[in-house]
């Protein structure tokens, strides 16, 4: 398994570094050569993967526009673009993206809702589809073969559903386990493959957008609180064997509580994928910083270091979502005998 993991990440810094090296090459001299690091991690209304000599290899998004007098306006983001620049810009009915990638109105005036697909958005959609193709997959081969051991893809998930129910949702939340049991699968397929697809090279940084990993906690923060038993709100809003005057230190420490987990589980996944990408594309830019073979050499090394390490980020920070929002979960459900 350990040489899968060395393979598949060679493979992957290689081609990200042929990526990054045609690309880099073909921009002016004076142009920052470190600029395509935020280029890669941020959002986007075109899916940009590769520059080869004056040809950019791109897909166009949809522009999608919302505003009262006008309604929904649909637009290709290639109607942005300068032919001769290949950068945002350009004035298209009424609208221009600017240089931080973001739709504005000509008339700064007018009020418009932008709920286009960006590059995040499309890749939000291709990690819900591998992941019902996942799921869809198994449970076909289950209907068909309720008694026999299982194959393809129902080998690849049965372990990992296993591993979710029987390590994370049972431990930490008791004999409800089931009931949840569903959503942390949903939570940990996503996470994971999100994470995976993330390291591709040209792909986008669905993980490591700070609005998905917020919606993820928050789902989680509302999946716990709406499962709350009696004995939970008991200990948030009136503490047990607390003194009148100390409740009045605790209660508010306690309600704080509620929005810091999370909090942390939003910050934690965006934090260490974004970082993750960062250090890879940062010793990539380093190549063209010194244009020394030497470096390029010792980049080239710890790209592909960096990238084992990664693939085992992405695996472990679907875990450690996972678990955190089971354990936080099992805290709201558990049934206490006594009052401590």
């Amino acid at each position: 398994m350990f040489r899968k993991f060395i393979r598949l990440s060679f493979l992957l810094s290689v081609v990200l570094l042929a990526f990054s090296a045609v690309s880099m090459a073909a921009s002016g001299e004076d142009e920052d050569k470190t600029s395509f690091i935020m280029h890669h991690i941020k959002d986007s209304h075109e899916w940009h993967f590769a520059t080869l000599g004056h040809t950019h290899i791109t897909l166009p998004l949809p522009v999608i526009v919302y505003s009262g007098d006008r309604g929904f306006e649909f637009f290709s983001s290639s109607s942005f673009v300068d032919s001769e620049t290949h950068h945002f810009g350009v004035e298209h009915e009424g609208y221009y993206i600017d240089e931080n990638d973001k739709l504005q109105a000509v008339d700064e005036s007018r009020s418009f809702i932008d709920v286009s697909i960006t590059k995040n958005v499309a890749m939000l959609f291709l990690v819900i589809g591998v992941t019902l193709y996942l799921m869809l997959g198994a449970s076909k081969h289950y209907k068909k073969h309720p008694n026999r051991a299982p194959k393809g893809i129902a080998s690849f998930v049965e372990p990992i559903v296993v591993f979710v129910r029987d390590e994370i949702a049972l431990p930490n939340i008791g004999p409800k386990y089931k009931k949840f049991t569903p959503y942390l699968l949903s939570l940990f397929f996503f996470i994971w493959i999100g994470n995976l697809l993330g390291l591709l090279p040209g792909a986008a940084n669905l993980t490591g957008n700070i609005a998905v990993t917020v919606t993820l906690a928050m789902i989680t923060f509302f999946v716990t609180n709406f499962n709350g038993n009696k004995a939970y709100w008991k200990h948030v809003v009136a503490t047990p064997g607390v003194p009148l005057p100390l409740l009045l230190i605790i209660v508010p420490v306690e309600i704080i509580g509620l929005f810091t987990k999370p909090f942390a589980l939003t910050v934690r996944l965006f934090v260490a994928i974004t970082a993750g990408h960062i250090v890879i594309l940062s010793f990539i830019g380093l190549i063209f910083v010194f244009e020394s073979y030497a470096v390029g050499v010792a980049s080239t090394l710890m790209v592909v270091f960096i990238n084992v390490i990664e693939l085992l980020v992405a695996t472990i920070q679907a875990y450690v979502f996972t678990l955190f929002s089971a354990m936080y979960i099992g805290a709201a459900v558990a049934e206490h005998g006594h009052d401590h």
